[in-house]
């Protein structure tokens, strides 16, 4: 049997006027959380800077050291994570089917502005008690989360690698944030603009858990880009103000998607979030499929951020759910 696409699957319940209404319509917004602008602080005393001054210390060595932990191996249909329509697509053949992926939780870590987590992993109840955690029922369903198994859950990543001083999101859809219920309370989080109040169709059923996700949170600190003076990204933040780490408005997947460049004692590496999910489409250039809100938009940044790593070849590239072959392999991260 043909397996069904998590577009599909989301669809099923509803009825032919619902959905409709939906395609038509605006959508609905992603979170009823509360959000507020970031403003700087003692942790996060951020500029906005233009691309000339990120890219002239890039390949710098800096005072970051980071870890990538991958908290969960899963499975999830291509045609979410890649554009089948594309010529690229086409051209090599692919078709619906399972695509292995994994679920990342990053960590990144400052001399004195102290420790923060690149999105969240999966909380530790998708394992031990699933009837508890945040994914379960129908949403569980519908992403497969049975054929999810967590290797390192975020409660045995915090406790190892805090205390956190915050959480930069890549985006605000379910899997970046489901670790958010083993993150302390009172952590600030941040995301690009926009994340809760944008509108999209698959919304309707991922709004539930995602609000679930969030509370008892602190409001949402939406990251202040402006446009990059160079033309080269929408926004570019130098976020701990000593040009160690950057935030990069990649806007397309989600209305306030994000990179993120961290420059360590070994090098830059760029956290690339959704807006390339899969080694084939960051190698071919092809953007992600039916999981993204504006695939054009999302296609001009994806351009973005390869143009940037080919400018700087040592860069390690950590994409959103799989490894590039271009950088460090399955084994060489937690």
């Amino acid at each position: 049997m043909r397996t069904r696409t998590k577009r599909s699957l989301l669809l099923a319940p509803l009825g032919l006027a619902a959905a409709l209404g939906l395609f038509v319509g605006i959508g609905v917004r992603a979170s009823d959380h509360p959000t507020a602008p970031a403003t700087p602080g003692p942790s996060v005393p951020f500029s906005r800077v233009p691309f000339s001054r990120m890219d002239s210390l890039i390949d710098r060595p800096g005072p970051l050291s980071t870890k990538t932990f991958v908290s969960a191996d899963w499975q999830v249909d291509r045609e979410g994570l890649i554009d089948l329509a594309h010529p690229e697509a086409n051209k090599a053949g692919l078709k619906s089917g399972l695509e292995p992926i994994q679920i990342y939780l990053h960590v990144v870590r400052h001399p004195q502005r102290g420790t923060f987590f690149i999105d969240t992993g999966v909380e530790r109840a998708v394992r031990d008690a699933p009837e508890r955690a945040v994914l379960r029922g129908f949403m569980a369903k519908a992403m497969h989360i049975d054929l999810m198994k967590v290797t390192h859950d975020t409660a045995s990543v915090v406790a190892a690698e805090g205390p956190l001083a915050g959480v930069f999101l890549t985006h605000l859809h379910t899997d970046p944030i489901a670790g958010l219920p083993d993150i302390p309370k009172g952590t600030p989080l941040y995301t690009g603009p926009g994340e809760t109040s944008q509108r999209f169709f698959l919304n309707a059923f991922a709004k539930g858990p995602t609000d679930e996700a969030l509370a008892g949170h602190a409001p949402i600190s939406e990251l202040p880009f402006a446009r990059d003076p160079d033309g080269r990204f929408e926004g570019i933040l130098d976020v701990f103000g000593d040009g160690s780490f950057f935030a990069l408005w990649v806007p397309g997947h989600t209305a306030g998607s994000a990179a993120y460049l961290a420059r360590t004692e070994a090098g830059p590496v760029l956290y690339v979030g959704d807006t390339c999910h899969t080694q084939w489409g960051w190698e071919h250039g092809v953007p992600p499929g039916q999981f993204t809100r504006d695939g054009k938009q999302n296609a001009e940044s994806l351009a973005r951020l390869r143009e940037l790593v080919a400018a700087h070849p040592k860069m390690e590239v950590r994409l959103g759910h799989q490894h590039p072959a271009s950088s460090p392999s399955v084994a060489s991260v937690h």
